[in-house]
């Protein structure tokens, strides 16, 4: 078991994964920041035209995406790592609900 342990601690790869945690773990912050300015843009946006901004709905869905791929890097459920260290693509090719307009 102790064995196990000592392999595990000199893996690179271990490493480097925590290296990226604590990256993501930072950028999450900022992308919640972001987020939040968004909600606030949309309330605002709804109170003064009575309905949400569709510029800001694409940028919105783009960066919940974004932090979606960031969870599931952070909880282990995917080895892609989240842009910036890859390719903005793979967030977007990342599977989710459509927003239901109002008509």
């Amino acid at each position: 078991m102790q064995e196990e342990i000592n392999d595990n601690l000199k893996k690179i790869s271990t490493w480097k994964r925590i290296f990226f945690l604590l990256v993501f773990a930072v950028i999450v912050g900022l992308v919640r920041m972001l987020l939040w300015a968004i909600v606030f843009l949309q309330v605002a946006s709804a109170l003064f035209t009575g309905e949400p901004n569709k510029n800001i709905l694409s940028f919105g869905k783009k960066l919940s995406a974004y932090l979606y791929h960031i969870l599931l890097f952070l909880t282990y459920n995917t080895e892609k790592i989240p842009f910036p260290f890859s390719d903005w693509n793979l967030t977007e090719e990342l599977e989710l609900p459509d927003i239901k307009e109002k008509k």
